[in-house]
């Protein structure tokens, strides 16, 4: 089984208006948090907080789980 991201989180932010430079700047998410989500890995349950704080949303609107193929 697998947790992976629904939507492109980074793309959700930019266009609500928090570029990576802007959350960087305004200490929102760190740059090592920007390169996990880049990468399309998770992050730790504050930085989902801040995410669904600024998207006005929940973490199940971010992130689902899939079943392995086998």
């Amino acid at each position: 089984m697998a947790i992976r991201y629904k939507i492109n989180v980074l793309a959700e932010l930019k266009e609500k208006g928090y570029s990576s430079t802007r959350l960087r700047e305004e200490k929102l998410i760190g740059q090592s948090y920007l390169q996990q989500l880049r990468h399309g890995e998770l992050v730790s349950w504050k930085v989902f907080d801040v995410i669904c704080s600024l998207l006005n949303c929940q973490p199940a609107d971010l992130i689902e789980h899939v079943e392995d193929e086998q």
